[in-house]
């Protein structure tokens, strides 16, 4: 494996466990404590919060390594042999399909549902606590999962490389 993809492995596995570390405390603590709020207060939080999540690095990590996902995928399938190949070529894989596009279907579309209501209707009230946070608070856990297993199978692969190397 060239120095340079090895380097890009190793980044991989922290911005994968970076990624899911933030999904994981919105699905830890962060929206039941937003739930607790009884509507409103919850609704303004997460609204800001969804604009706002567009200007810091966690965007650059998630969207980032959308693009880099089928890089590492490809690179397992085709640059790599045996189990070491078949763990690269999941970990991209998982993040693509199990972080990326569960957002992109489901959490992003809550999101510019909830953004478009106003904010103090008993209508939106009622769509985020009957709804939202529970329905967003599931997809996001699948998220945090594909982020820690695409995390996982990375750094497994990584030590059966060395295994192979050794």
């Amino acid at each position: 494996m060239s120095t340079a993809f090895h380097f890009l492995i190793q980044f991989a596995v922290l911005a994968y466990a970076f990624v899911g570390g933030v999904f994981l405390a919105f699905s830890d603590f962060i929206m039941r404590s937003l739930a607790l709020t009884g509507g409103r207060g919850g609704i303004e939080a997460m609204q800001i919060i969804n604009r706002e999540v567009f200007r810091w690095v966690f965007m650059a990590l998630f969207l980032g390594m959308a693009a880099v996902s089928p890089i590492i995928a490809g690179y397992g399938a085709f640059g790599l042999s045996g189990p070491a190949g078949m763990l690269v070529t999941l970990a991209g894989l998982v993040y693509l399909i199990g972080c990326f596009s569960v957002t992109v279907f489901f959490n992003v579309p809550m999101n510019e549902a909830l953004g478009r209501m106003e904010m103090s209707s008993d209508t939106t009230r009622d769509y985020w606590l009957q709804t939202y946070v529970s329905r967003w608070t599931f997809w996001n856990s699948v998220r945090t999962i594909a982020c820690a297993l695409s995390a996982a199978l990375l750094l497994f692969g990584l030590f059966w490389m060395s295994q192979d190397q050794a």
